[in-house]
């Protein structure tokens, strides 16, 4: 279980993340998800020991990173694809990880296998490897020790539709054999189909988290006019709160009876007016991170 109290990491007079708790359990993948920027990568460098946080703590079934006799027994971790030894083999860096922990060499052979790198592909340099190829050595080190937490920061980059499918299925029987999966990834539908609960952060602070069928099912109402800002002013002043997006549609908790209802009486006409529910995780994300991105979808 890794369980985060707390936690703040400021940079001078910048706070990259800010009070952030919550906790990934055991037989489960959660995951976890920001615009870029957020904090995601700050708060898993934290967990793992790479990053001192400035107040509160992080933990791997209560035990900090740090203080693990031997960390790579206990937890996987995978945070840069790229951060390996671009000189050595593919083999020779499972090699050194083997040493390190203490394992039998043949571990490395099974972890070559297992996530189907060619006997080949395993005697070149990582100078030569696909991004592909070294998410799937990352992987190979991070389940090397036969740890009980993963820690994996955008794995999937790189991997083709079967490399995909096969990561998927991989973290999925992880959780089921009672591992704890914690998966930052920017591809959210493949987040959407194998996690169980999520953690959504913007600006450093968590938006929102809970199991994936509570928030998907909370993301209320969806509603588009061709005076969309009207319709959020409008909903503003009734004392109904709501987020408008860049695609020209405003959500809100509040039922569509009532959202209709306050567009009526101010005279704006709804092109779309639904419930959101069932509108699928990248509707939600944009809904709670809107006033985050980059790239005007907050307006």
């Amino acid at each position: 279980m890794i369980t985060v109290d707390s936690l703040t990491r400021r940079y001078g007079g910048f706070t990259a993340v800010d009070n952030v708790s919550f906790t990934a359990r055991p037989g489960r993948v959660t995951g976890f998800l920001g615009p870029n920027g957020a904090g995601k990568s700050t708060t898993m460098r934290i967990i793992v020991g790479l990053t001192a946080p400035t107040s509160g703590s992080a933990a791997i079934d209560g035990v900090r990173f740090a203080d693990l006799p031997n960390p790579g027994l206990e937890v996987g971790v995978l945070l840069d694809a790229s951060a390996q030894h671009a000189g050595r083999t593919g083999r020779e860096i499972l090699t050194v990880a083997s040493d390190t922990m203490g394992l039998p060499r043949s571990r490395v052979d099974e972890m070559i296998d297992l996530v189907s790198l060619t006997p080949t592909e395993a005697k070149r340099r990582v100078r030569n490897y696909s991004l592909g190829m070294r998410q799937r050595l990352g992987i190979a080190t991070a389940l090397l020790g036969d740890p009980r937490v993963l820690i994996l920061d955008e794995p999937a980059n790189g991997l083709d539709p079967a490399g995909i499918r096969w990561m998927r299925d991989l973290l999925t029987e992880f959780a089921r054999q009672g591992g704890t999966v914690l998966l930052s990834s920017h591809l959210l539908h493949e987040i959407e189909v194998i996690a169980d609960d999520l953690v959504v952060i913007g600006n450093g602070r968590i938006v929102a988290s809970g199991t994936k069928e509570e928030l998907l099912a909370a993301t209320g109402t969806l509603a588009r006019s061709t005076s969309p800002r009207d319709l959020a002013a409008a909903l503003d002043r009734a004392g109904i709160p709501g987020t408008l997006a860049g695609d020209g549609s405003v959500r809100t908790d509040a039922d569509p009876a009532r959202v209709g209802a306050v567009a009526l009486a101010a005279g704006i006409p709804l092109t779309e007016l639904r419930s959101a529910e069932g509108a699928g995780l990248e509707d939600m994300f944009l809904s709670l991170t809107a006033d985050t991105q980059r790239e005007g979808v907050a307006a």
